[in-house]
């Protein structure tokens, strides 16, 4: 795996490499064929610009490439959410609070990355601009090199791409139900998925404002503490306590239903490291998880609150949506009002109970996916292929929006051996555990490494 950013910015300020260089080695990555369809704009004089200006006390990112995803307002940028319906817009006319924050760190931005139109999915794909073929970061090498290339995963797939490939340090993007995570399992990176309050959502077009958060990937847990407290402007206290201290659990409810057999290996292969390190790990069955496919069975948030987003713009330019993403918005329209009330108040009992049942427990471990990515050719657009696209995005999708409808936390960790598909290890629990799930992911991480 490539150099970390902390790694690389502490040999910036021990002299054994410029700034300059780094951009250029960033740029180098981003403008090759690894990143294929992974940018949608790449912006050179700006990464060095900021990579060659004077330090300025504080600014933690030192002019290090990021890349963000194309749901962000950039002063002076159209905001386009990988749509061709909105790219003849007005330019920002300010950052968004992320990017604000980014910048005040001295965050060089390399580019805008590539997504599913308008964040609707967890596959990856885009039919309007191509999609990235997923990025191995623990080989260093595509993932299918030998075969065909795999879904990058999404709807943050760009971002994941150029992270895996070493074009940026820190890909911001947005998760609504697992749109980190999943790409961060499909590409061998770590993706934290913060509780959505702490980082403002402002600025960044909405899919779903009850879920929507936003976060970033990296390729380590240290990089992935240090971008969280840039993004939530808050420090994540040191923990002093050794892996047998945590109370850990798998549970036998929905998690892992369906894995296949990568999957399943990798899982139970981490979980005999992880208890030879020390590691405390109960099996519980939390039976309420399953209660949460009847509460979701008139749809959900994201249809009803991204069809009140998208209403007017389906009404003239549904042509020009990509049909996947319009079938889902538009089955928003057949939510009735007593419908999304009762699932306000459904979620939020929803919530207590899981709480509840998690009680004394520090974190739950569970396959980010139960699946690796397929071919990108076994999902690519076309009406023969959306069995199968819808298929393998619920499967996507199921794991990681858990965490969301429950307002959690989670980060996923890379968990596969050399030779084999990315698959990610998932820590979670409910919402403002965020420091407990950071500190014991830097406990688990170098378990799961050398294993």
């Amino acid at each position: 795996m490539k150099a970390d950013l902390i790694a690389t910015r502490q040999a910036l300020i021990e002299g054994k490499t410029h700034p300059l260089a780094t951009a250029q080695a960033c740029l180098d990555v981003a403008q090759s064929s690894a990143c294929q369809h992974a940018f949608l704009q790449i912006t050179p004089e700006s990464l060095k610009k900021t990579a060659t200006q004077p330090a300025v006390t504080g600014q933690v990112l030192a002019g290090l490439a990021v890349s963000v995803k194309d749901l962000f307002d950039i002063e002076g940028q159209v905001t386009a959410a990988g749509s061709v319906v909105l790219q003849n817009q007005q330019p920002a006319r300010q950052d968004a609070p992320a990017i604000a924050r980014l910048r005040a760190a001295g965050a060089g931005f390399i580019g805008r990355t590539n997504m599913v139109e308008f964040a609707f999915s967890g596959v990856g794909i885009n039919p309007h601009h191509g999609t990235p073929a997923a990025w191995d970061a623990l080989t260093d090498r595509p993932v299918g090199e030998a075969q065909a290339p795999r879904i990058p995963g999404g709807s943050s797939s760009g971002a994941a791409v150029s992270v895996a490939t070493g074009a940026a340090f820190i890909g911001l993007g947005s998760d609504t139900g697992g749109s980190i995570r999943i790409p961060a399992a499909l590409n061998g990176i770590v993706g934290f998925k913060n509780t959505a309050r702490l980082v403002p959502t402002q600025g960044a077009i909405p899919l779903s404002t009850t879920l929507d958060t936003v976060c970033a990937m990296t390729r380590t847990v240290r990089d992935t503490v240090l971008a969280h407290e840039i993004l939530s402007g808050r420090k994540v206290p040191k923990a002093h306590k050794p892996l047998s201290s945590y109370r850990l659990a798998i549970v036998q409810s929905l998690m892992q239903d369906s894995m296949d057999s990568v999957v399943s290996r990798a899982f139970e292969r981490s979980l005999v490291a992880l208890r030879a390190a020390g590691a405390q790990i109960q099996e519980i069955p939390l039976r309420e998880l399953l209660d949460i496919v009847p509460m979701m069975a008139t749809g959900g948030f994201s249809p009803a609150e991204s069809f009140a987003w998208h209403r007017d713009w389906l009404g003239k330019d549904a042509d020009q949506y990509d049909p996947r993403v319009a079938q889902r918005i538009q089955r928003g329209a057949q939510m009735a009002a007593h419908e999304y009330i009762h699932l306000q108040s459904a979620r939020a009992n929803w919530i207590t109970r899981v709480e509840a049942a998690l009680q004394g427990y520090d974190a739950i471990l569970s396959p980010t996916l139960p699946i690796v990515g397929p071919c990108l050719s076994d999902v690519a657009p076309g009406p023969e292929r959306d069995a199968e696209f819808f298929r393998v995005n619920a499967l996507l999708l199921r794991n990681p929006s858990t965490i969301n409808t429950l307002d959690g936390c989670a980060i996923s960790l890379p968990c596969h051996a050399p030779g084999e598909l990315p698959v990610g290890l998932m820590a979670w629990h409910t919402a403002m555990h965020d420091d407990t799930i950071l500190q014991l992911a830097a406990l688990l991480e170098p378990v799961l490494q050398r294993h």
